[in-house]
């Protein structure tokens, strides 16, 4: 009984948490919904200055966030393989 809870257990555990994940594709178009309709709300009609400006802020934004997670991957990766 006890070696098969030590696999179904896990296996169970896993399988609740793969229905949570999403892809990187559907993170992207994700995003991407959401600029255009802060855009739209917040800068005006697609198409307009505002909004591609809006846009244009909207992905500098999202480069800075993942260059920061990049650094601190990074940084954590090191720190590890150092002993600190």
């Amino acid at each position: 009984m006890r070696a098969t809870s030590r696999f179904i257990l896990p296996a169970l555990f896993a399988l609740s948490l793969a229905g949570c994940m999403q892809t990187a594709s559907e993170q992207v178009a994700t995003t991407a919904a959401d600029d255009e309709a802060f855009c739209q709300k917040n800068a005006g009609p697609v198409g307009s200055g505002n909004y591609a400006a809006c846009m244009k802020d909207r992905d500098i934004a999202a480069g800075n966030r993942q260059a920061r997670m990049d650094r601190t991957h990074r940084r954590v990766s090191e720190d590890m393989l150092n002993g600190r």
